[in-house]
């Protein structure tokens, strides 16, 4: 067994065994389609086709979103009573639901030792994500995508319709056949910082419906191609640019060229691309236009919470600027030798190396007053 070690060390890379048992962990060898392979038509067509993955990419990132999601599901399950990583399955996919909050109606059904410590209003299933800061703005202003409400939706829909599913472990749990599920939840984590954020949605059959029929229609494919790609490729989405089969997804194309010149074929395809390419100028020129204006408007105004918006600022100081003749008595004082013509680069790393301060002053002009804006 080989063992990769750290550049300059002995020491053995921890990550080498953290993608082994990755790679052996039951989601990872799952050939049936999952409900978390639904982030992507094509892709759910390459999994049901049998299709071997291309692509191995760098999984650090999903790995610690695991690790954070193990050990607070496994909290919730110890102390809330909350039923964590039950199986789900029905003719179209299977999976593992995140969560299930009984109600109390569903609950009193279960014997008292499987009962949850405090029951929910109404019966709710939850999905965990952990999210970086870099996408924490953006998931509390939008919250879940529209592929992450349609992979909960398909775990609500098969408990609704079917239940848990009957395997040892959760017998007790498939005797409840379906369930009145009434709500579905988001917990998102942000992993860098432990941030929380909650989004419920009410239940809807109708969207669980419409999230079957999307399954059914990458069934119903003779050949993955013909499902159309959900996303813009590699170098401009990152699920392209984690995806296991990216390579089959996106062609090869003159070394130094984007993928996405793949696309053009003709004349025609030429001309939608410039008509596209135009189209999108103009929507950044009228949206720069109204934040500009938005902008002017808000100029005095305090910061604050304003409906779902906060709005703050930052800058708006004393600007200052290095002070040449402070500087030039200063390298006399200290017995440096002065440029003979003023030079204030030279003169700040003679300081910097005589460990004297850089003298500054202010100019009695203010930075810029810069506009930030956040959900609130």
């Amino acid at each position: 067994m080989s063992v990769a070690t750290l550049p300059g060390t002995a020491a053995p890379s921890l990550w080498g065994a953290a993608h082994d048992v990755d790679a052996r962990r039951p989601r990872s060898l799952q050939t049936q389609l999952g409900a978390s392979d639904t982030v992507c038509g094509r892709r759910a067509a390459y999994i049901l086709h049998g299709i071997a993955p291309t692509d191995e990419s760098d999984k650090r990132a999903a790995i610690l979103g695991t690790y954070i999601h193990q050990g607070l599901l496994e909290s919730a399950r110890t102390e809330y009573g909350w039923l964590v990583e039950r199986s789900i399955q029905d003719g179209r996919i299977r999976g593992h639901i995140d969560v299930v909050q009984l109600d109390a109606a569903t609950a009193v059904r279960l014997p008292a030792r499987h009962r949850p410590a405090v029951a929910a209003d109404v019966l709710t299933v939850e999905d965990v994500k952990t999210k970086s800061t870099y996408l924490w703005d953006h998931v509390r202003r939008y919250g879940a995508t529209a592929a992450e409400l349609r992979q909960v939706f398909l775990y609500a829909g098969t408990l609704a319709e079917v239940g848990f599913e009957d395997v040892p472990g959760q017998r007790y749990l498939a005797r409840l056949g379906p369930l009145d599920v009434g709500r579905i939840r988001f917990r998102f984590i942000n992993r860098d910082n432990g941030a929380e954020h909650v989004q419920e949605v009410d239940f809807d059959p109708q969207r669980a419906a419409e999230a079957g029929w999307w399954v059914e229609r990458v069934r119903e494919t003779s050949d993955p191609e013909q499902m159309p790609r959900d996303f813009n490729g590699p170098g401009l989405d990152a699920i392209c640019d984690y995806c296991p089969f990216r390579s089959l997804c996106w062609p090869e194309v003159e070394p130094g060229a984007p993928v996405q010149t793949a696309l053009i074929h003709n004349d025609a395809d030429r001309e939608q691309a410039l008509l596209d390419y135009v189209k999108g100028h103009e929507l950044t020129a009228e949206g720069d236009r109204v934040k500009k204006l938005a902008r002017k408007k808000l100029d005095r105004s305090p910061e604050g919470i304003y409906g779902p918006n906060r709005l703050s600022w930052r800058g708006g100081n004393d600007a200052e600027e290095d002070d040449l003749e402070a500087m030039v008595d200063l390298h006399e004082i200290a017995g440096l030798p002065v440029p003979m013509v003023p030079d204030a680069n030279r003169m700040i790393k003679n300081l910097t190396a005589a460990g004297l301060p850089v003298p500054r002053r202010k100019t009695g002009r203010k930075t810029s007053r810069v506009i930030n804006v956040g959900p609130a």
